[in-house]
């Protein structure tokens, strides 16, 4: 069947129309499923996506790949409307991170699901550590090895503590930009609409950036001009000044 992203009066019969052939593809066919199946009229390039969550097994929006920088800067790389494995993304992200930063990465600190055998031979090819448990069953601990497990264990948990703000940064655009909450009608609108989340996300950190550029920049200021009061003060009256004479 063909995609229809068509919206507004005149898409909507056309996407009745295939929600309805679906409908009867479906039943003569004696199946629960098919492909690109609509399930809003008002938004068809909107797929259900199971997450196998006791609360939610079914989700229904758009399936995001974030890279996130030790800046707190978050990069958008990819979105997705339909069902994927989301460990064939980070080929593609580590690749933009090259593009933006002009090399790659030193360390990717990335969930289970991307440590695949594929993307780890990837990262060993370009000298890119990967912060997640090696493959096939633990190493026995002996007395020879026992201290080198336990640092890599150490190394492992420092690696998922850092990893949190990426989790953190979608929890802060669900709650306080409302990004579970995109009601755009159009395929484009709506990534257009993430996009621009991500985009304010980005400049709040930047504004906090230059608020405390700021602050220091006065505090230096501050300092540089009462040196540069007391050494007027001395050299027109140098005898009455006194250590703290000029204060701020």
């Amino acid at each position: 069947m063909n995609k229809i992203n068509a919206c507004g009066a005149k898409g909507i019969p056309l996407i009745i129309q295939q929600l309805y052939a679906q409908q009867e593809e479906m039943y003569r066919n004696k199946t629960q499923r098919c492909d690109d199946r609509i399930v809003s009229i008002h938004q068809p390039h909107v797929r259900p996506i199971v997450r196998g969550k006791r609360a939610k097994p079914v989700e229904f929006g758009a399936k995001l790949g974030v890279s996130l920088t030790g800046d707190g800067i978050a990069c958008v790389d990819h979105i997705s409307w339909d069902a994927y494995h989301e460990g064939q993304d980070l080929k593609a992200q580590v690749e933009n991170y090259k593009t933006r930063h002009g090399q790659y990465p030193e360390v990717v600190i990335a969930d289970t699901i991307y440590g695949t055998r594929e993307n780890r031979q990837y990262m060993k090819d370009k000298a890119i550590r990967f912060a997640g448990k090696p493959l096939g069953r633990p190493k026995k601990s002996t007395a020879e090895n026992r201290t080198e497990l336990k640092a890599l264990k150490q190394q492992r948990r420092r690696d998922y503590v850092q990893r949190i703000p990426i989790e953190g940064k979608f929890g802060q655009g669900k709650n306080g930009y409302r990004l579970g909450y995109i009601r755009a009608k159009t395929k484009a609108t709506s990534e257009a609409w993430i996009n621009s989340i991500f985009l304010v996300m980005n400049l709040m950190v930047l504004l906090k950036l230059f608020i405390w550029l700021l602050k220091m920049s006065l505090q230096y200021g501050q300092i540089m001009l009462k040196h540069y009061v007391q050494n007027v003060l001395r050299m027109i009256n140098p005898s009455e000044l006194q250590k703290d004479a000029v204060t701020f």
